[in-house]
């Protein structure tokens, strides 16, 4: 059996200005100053002033009488690595992504280093704060739109409330999809007890594999609607342990955000982004 890997929560209440962050954790904690500031680095330390809380990315941080520090360190979570995402469009006040398999779009109080916008946010020139304005699961890939100010993510997310976005995906079922069918197929079968309506046709079909390309437009945004309309149908998505059937072979999830339309917030100009052909799900 593998050794547990250490996990720590700790909590301290500045009496004092004289120490650093990085001294009283370590102090408090029992890890080492890099330790902790590794954990600073990857997002699991917090600073609490009055009513404000947000992470702690500096160890020599000035401090205040009555701040409060918060450490989750979970070693396991800090070890963990991912493949990098590949920037597609710097618009300055906002940028577009790829975000690939296993990269979230929300970190934890465990840390945010794997989480599409840190990553952005430590990957772009000039430096600037980086805000999620939609999400896709963790298992899924391909485009995601990152806000770089409060007011733009809030409009661009709007965007998507109203539905003056338009999107498709791309996925992977297993069987020949829409076989002797017209050419779309509509599911609009609630998902969580709340509307929701799929668009699919067929794209590709490997006969060796018995296996289909789908081209799916959705009007709604419910989790994991793509992934239960498809199984819905008896064409569950390739690497879907949830709603389908996934073998050993099959480790990531065939489901690829590819192609975002959207008036811009800044000029008002209509935007259209494809992912390219090389970052598509492949037959």
């Amino acid at each position: 059996m593998s050794p547990t890997l250490p996990k720590i929560e700790c909590h301290i209440n500045v009496d004092s200005c004289e120490a650093n962050a990085a001294s009283l954790l370590a102090n408090k904690s029992g890890l080492s100053k890099q330790q902790i500031k590794q954990a600073m680095t990857k997002g699991a330390v917090w600073h609490t002033r009055k009513h404000n809380t947000s992470r702690l990315r500096r160890g020599k941080k000035s401090l205040k009488v009555g701040d409060e520090l918060h450490l989750y360190y979970n070693q396991e979570v800090l070890e963990h690595q991912i493949d990098d995402a590949e920037l597609i469009a710097d618009m300055g006040q906002y940028s577009l992504w790829y975000k690939p398999y296993g990269m979230l779009c929300q970190g934890s109080k465990w840390g945010d280093h794997t989480t599409i916008n840190r990553y952005s946010e430590t990957h772009l020139t000039p430096d600037r704060p980086a805000f999620i304005v939609h999400r896709l699961d963790r298992a899924a890939t391909g485009l995601v739109l990152i806000g770089h100010s409060k007011s733009i993510t809030a409009a661009l997310a709007k965007l998507f409330e109203l539905r003056e976005l338009d999107k498709y995906y791309q996925v992977i079922v297993e069987g020949r999809f829409n076989s002797g069918r017209e050419e779309v197929v509509t599911v609009d079968s609630d998902v969580d007890n709340k509307s929701a309506c799929s668009h699919a046709k067929l794209l590709e079909y490997d006969a060796k594999q018995n296996r289909s390309l789908v081209q799916v437009k959705i009007d709604s945004g419910r989790k994991h609607q793509i992934r239960i309309h498809m199984a819905s149908l008896g064409h569950p998505v390739v690497g879907d342990r949830l709603h389908g059937i996934a073998s050993g072979s099959d480790i990531n999830l065939q489901l690829t955000s590819c192609y975002l339309k959207f008036p811009c917030p800044v000029t008002g100009e209509i935007n259209e982004f494809e992912l390219p052909e090389r970052l598509r799900p492949k037959l």
